[in-house]
């Protein structure tokens, strides 16, 4: 399967980008190099797309082992390298989850699967980044 995307200037340092979902984004710089914040940032991108993944993942593993889950949220912390070009080095991600009755185990059992089976983006990461993944159950 080929994706394709188009990505069109719209003047400074502001694009728009196509997505075959047919939702279209904006990419922007900080205005500390010339930009107006007035999109995503590209390396930001990258984790929320690292984020998204997995939370599919997990969300479909949740839904398939109906696991009583009010709500979860992956949070990441990541560090650039000094040097240009400056790329992720090392990445932190943090599933949280939540509720009254959580099956911890098979909780885990759905990170798991989508850190070391499922989530593409995560293999991509993992090309060019130390990875350290982390499991916090919040029992209401």
């Amino acid at each position: 399967m080929t994706n394709h995307i188009t990505t069109t200037w719209l003047g400074g340092m502001k694009f728009e980008s196509t997505n075959p979902s047919g939702h279209n984004l904006f990419i922007d710089a900080g205005e500390e190099i010339g930009g107006k914040g007035e999109g995503y940032r590209p390396k930001a991108l990258m984790l929320s797309a690292l984020a998204g993944c997995s939370g599919i993942d997990v969300g479909m593993l949740i839904k398939k082992m109906k696991l009583a889950v009010d709500d979860f949220k992956i949070e990441i912390d990541a560090s650039l390298t000094e040097e240009h070009p400056k790329y992720y080095n090392n990445v932190a991600m943090h599933f949280h989850f939540y509720g009254n009755d959580l099956d911890e185990k098979k909780l885990q059992r759905t990170v798991d699967l989508s850190v070391e089976k499922y989530c593409g983006v995560m293999e991509m990461f993992r090309q060019f980044a130390a990875l350290t993944i982390e499991t916090h159950f919040h029992n209401k």
